[in-house]
């Protein structure tokens, strides 16, 4: 029987095919006592099975293919950076030696410990990182159980359904039947392995947008879901599916007439795609001649590639936090290591501006191991940012004085997230002049940088002319800034409904930020996820956006709409926007046709222009 099943669409695009189970990846975990003489025999095997992931995790790295993403490296290393994590092998030394608590139990009993540090991290994408850390552990205990692999091997035999015989008819058993996993998780390390194979679509029980799954299927351009909850309980091996990475769907043995449906939208969407691809070479400009900058945001030096292959005029946002990832505070990356990282995403960047934003972290991030776990309530208003760098001169000097010689290959930007007050923007500024005369003094050469600020706090966009005195440009960081203006916290199941990007307050302070930079000539880009939301590109556009920083593998979609798009007619129509009381509403109304080109058409591509925004 036909049903579907609902979760997060996270890479878009339509799969068809037969599922593949994954079993479940939890270890169950006997929990007893042991005797004082077996504390280091129980050490020791905590060691060795640490020793035995990290082994298999580097021989994944040596023997991965040259074309592998470079999200996957990245995550490869956050496993490695976890494995070595002080925090959770003191912990577990701590069970074992002072409660005499067996291996596994004490490998578990921290892993809650840290886990729940994680569940108070206001940063989505550093939040999810939780499950990279479950995954370091339920390894750790598979090789210390002699637990075989979780795959399920493919699928060989077919398992008859109410449609099947329909089914076989549509997709000829004759050749290869394309395969999607299911699965309640799945690590960077099983990812790799499944890269080779015939898998078309991932879907997975938990996770969130910014989850590694979701991560690595949008660099392998895979349509996935997420979130799906019971999904890998629900669907049976060989069972036919459909994901709908658009709409966040997963469907289960589809009928005829649904599958012979699903199949032609996956057909136009390959069709869609293919033809998006010629667009990458095209300027990126209205009908009315508005030029518009469409960045790219990375998280590692190694993604300057996959930005430049997308069509991406430079780096809006380097998330520099990426490297000081499960990094404990005397091991936090030093200024040479810093410093060639951030020259390699220059460099990789081939004479495109780079804008590095300094790293955002705090009370609520894994790197200061000797909080306590209650100091912080409200992790999301506490010591984070740069609040958190102005806390610690000495590391924020190290960082800024690595961005600084950077900056001598190639056009640098660097952008300050979390200000609020006029306090922290002067002791920034004294700072960067202060990084600027260390070098001098040790003739090191360094280059000019533009200044920028992050625009995520209502303060800040409320008195935005005097962030304009201080900063050559601003960026807008929507999705903190929707946060703290609707006291929402995404984190929180129970209200995560109620962030609304298209609130009247949050347009307001998105379309005054714009409006006061466009009126003294400075520069403004949008970095957060509206950046690459094309049901609200014509919005931006209207309201006078001309710069937008995305993930690489949106840059195409949000491109063909500007395309499309004539500025000018916009204008009036997003100011009706901006002054409705339900704006969602309100983006229903119709936007004047644009003229006619030259040759006919409406837009620089064969489509039809749409009349209002999507």
């Amino acid at each position: 029987m036909t049903f579907s099943i609902h979760g997060l669409p996270v890479a878009r695009g339509i799969a068809i095919g037969r599922a593949v189970l994954v079993a479940s990846s939890r270890v169950d975990v006997a929990h007893y006592f042991i005797e004082p003489n077996r504390v280091a025999s129980e050490i020791d095997r905590v060691r060795d099975g640490r020793n035995a992931v990290a082994d298999e995790i580097v021989r994944l790295q040596q023997d991965m293919p040259k074309d592998a993403p470079a999200e996957l490296t990245a995550l490869l290393d956050v496993h490695l950076m976890l494995l070595e994590d002080e925090t959770l092998i003191s912990g577990v030394k701590h069970w074992i030696t002072d409660r005499l608590y067996n291996a596994e139990w004490a490998l578990t009993t921290q892993l809650e410990i840290i886990a729940r540090q994680f569940d108070e991290m206001e940063d989505e994408y550093l939040r999810e990182r939780k499950a990279d850390l479950e995954q370091v552990v339920e390894r750790i205990l598979r090789y210390m159980r002699g637990v075989a692999s979780p795959v399920a091997p493919p699928p060989t035999s077919r398992r008859g359904g109410s449609h099947a015989r329909q089914q076989d008819l549509l997709l000829d058993d004759t050749v290869d039947v394309p395969l999607v996993l299911i699965a309640h998780d799945l690590s960077p390390a099983d990812m790799l392995q499944f890269k080779q194979s015939v898998f078309a679509g991932f879907v997975t029980d938990v996770g969130g947008k910014t989850s590694h799954t979701a991560i690595v299927a949008r660099s392998l351009d895979i349509p996935a879901v997420v979130g799906a909850r019971n999904a890998s309980q629900l669907v049976r091996q060989d069972d036919w599916i459909i994901i709908d990475g658009d709409a966040g769907v997963l469907i289960v043995d589809p009928s005829a007439i649904i599958l012979a449906e699903y199949g032609f939208k996956q057909r136009q969407g390959e069709l869609e795609r293919e033809r998006l691809t010629r667009l990458r070479h095209t300027p990126a400009m209205t009908i009315d001649g508005q030029k518009v900058e469409l960045l790219a945001n990375i998280e590692m030096p190694e993604d300057a590639a996959g930005a430049v292959k997308a069509g991406a005029v430079g780096v809006g946002l380097f998330r520099s936090e990426f490297l000081f990832m499960g990094r404990q505070e005397r091991q936090l990356p030093d200024e040479e290591e810093q410093y060639q990282a951030y020259r390699r995403a220059v460099e990789g960047m081939q004479g495109l501006p780079v804008t590095i934003r300094t790293v955002d972290v705090g009370a609520d991030k894994p790197l200061d191991r000797s909080a306590k776990e209650d100091a912080h309530l409200n992790p999301a208003l506490g010591l984070r940012a740069i609040r958190w760098s102005l806390a610690d001169p000495a590391m924020f000097l190290t960082q800024l004085r690595a961005i600084l010689r950077a900056a001598v290959h190639g056009p640098v930007g660097l952008l300050i997230p979390m200000l609020a007050h006029g306090s922290e923007i002067r002791q920034t500024l004294s700072l960067l002049d202060f990084a600027r005369a260390e070098l001098d003094n040790r003739g090191v050469a360094h280059g000019p940088v533009k200044l920028g600020a992050m625009i995520e706090i209502p303060a800040a966009a409320l008195t935005v002319k005097f962030f304009l005195r201080h900063f050559d440009f601003l960026s807008i960081g929507t999705n903190d800034l929707i946060q703290y203006t609707l006291a929402i916290d995404r984190a929180d199941e129970s209200v995560a409904h109620l962030y609304d990007p298209l609130h009247p307050a949050v347009l307001r302070l998105v379309a005054d930020t714009i409006a006061e930079c466009v009126a003294q000539g400075k520069g403004v880009s949008v970095c957060g996820e509206m950046a690459g939301d094309v049901s609200l590109t014509r919005l931006l556009l209207g309201l006078g956006l001309r710069s937008f920083s995305m993930h690489p593998t949106q840059i195409l979609a949000v491109k063909q709409e500007v395309l499309r798009a004539d500025a000018g007619r916009l204008a009036p129509w997003a100011q009706r926007v901006l002054m409705a009381d339900e704006p969602a509403l309100a983006m229903a109304e119709p936007v004047p046709p644009a003229p006619a080109l030259p040759g006919g058409g409406a837009g620089r591509d064969s489509g039809p222009a749409p009349l209002g925004p999507r």
